[in-house]
């Protein structure tokens, strides 16, 4: 584990969304900490929200100090005023955060389970061309992959929804998802399902391997808030969701994107 900065972590929209932090981090405006989890037994069976989440993920700490003191030394609000917030593609990149100025921010590394991230059916070209496709939720059969959690502040948590929104209020929609679930990933990176293991048989997709058993507790899916595109929804290829998983976004932009049509945010994805 050690230190970095924000800046080693580039956007260039060929890359998008892959440059992103492989375990869990704190993030600040001048430096990226590596964290991990201290808890030696990972029970698997535990469904944590509330006061439980913020104590067990004050567990996680640097070389050198926990989460807490860590929080304390950068001036960040303590975990006991934060809450779960899904981070699913620009979000989880400290050099987009740092642009953001979003201040000292604990992200986590997190499953996804019957639940995939995809991209937005509409083009952000705020600062680079051909512009940036940013990512959403939507269900997904079977399906499973690495994501971010980060334990954010009201105010934080409103200034991300925003920068999403560039000026448009209400394009991104802050909602907590009534299906699939996330839990903890605790350990080394995995492989999610590769583009032949999902299946299509016209109607729904599916995938033909099970999915391997979690790595940490899960995370009561009621208390968590994302920020899912409502005017557009997401891509449409041909009945099917075009995985970020699958897709990087150069490849998305050039060869699918305005060749097939869109998804209704909420025909992807049941919410509270």
């Amino acid at each position: 584990m050690g230190e970095s900065s924000p800046r080693l972590w580039p956007y260039s929209s060929a890359s998008s969304p892959v440059s992103l932090p492989k375990n869990s981090i704190l993030f600040t405006q001048n430096k990226v900490i590596d964290l991990a989890c201290t808890i030696s037994e990972k029970d698997t069976t535990l469904n944590l929200e509330g006061i439980e989440l913020q104590k067990y993920l004050s567990n996680y700490a640097s070389d050198s100090a926990t989460i807490e003191q860590l929080l304390e030394e950068h001036s960040g609000s303590a975990m006991s005023e934060r809450k779960p917030f899904l981070l699913l593609g620009e979000l989880a990149n400290p050099y987009r955060l740092q642009d953001i100025n979003i201040g000292v921010l604990p992200i986590f590394t997190i499953r996804l389970e019957e639940l995939c991230r995809t991209y937005a059916d509409a083009l952000d070209n705020r600062d680079i061309i051909p512009g940036v496709h940013h990512v959403t939720l939507a269900r997904s059969k079977g399906w499973w992959e690495l994501s971010h959690i980060a334990m954010a502040t009201i105010p934080q948590m409103k200034a991300m929804v925003a920068w999403l929104d560039n000026g448009r209020r209400g394009r991104w929609k802050p909602v907590k998802p009534a299906e699939g679930s996330i839990s903890l990933h605790i350990g080394q990176p995995f492989e999610c399902p590769s583009k032949e293991m999902v299946i299509y048989d016209g109607v729904t997709e599916d995938v033909s391997q099970e999915m391997p058993p979690a790595t940490g507790p899960s995370i009561e899916l009621s208390k968590v808030m994302v920020p899912v595109h409502t005017a557009y929804g997401c891509y449409d290829h041909r009945g099917r969701l075009a995985r970020t998983a699958h897709y990087q976004q150069r490849d998305f932009h050039e060869n699918l994107f305005r060749k097939g049509s869109s998804k209704r945010w909420n025909d992807i994805l049941e919410i509270i």
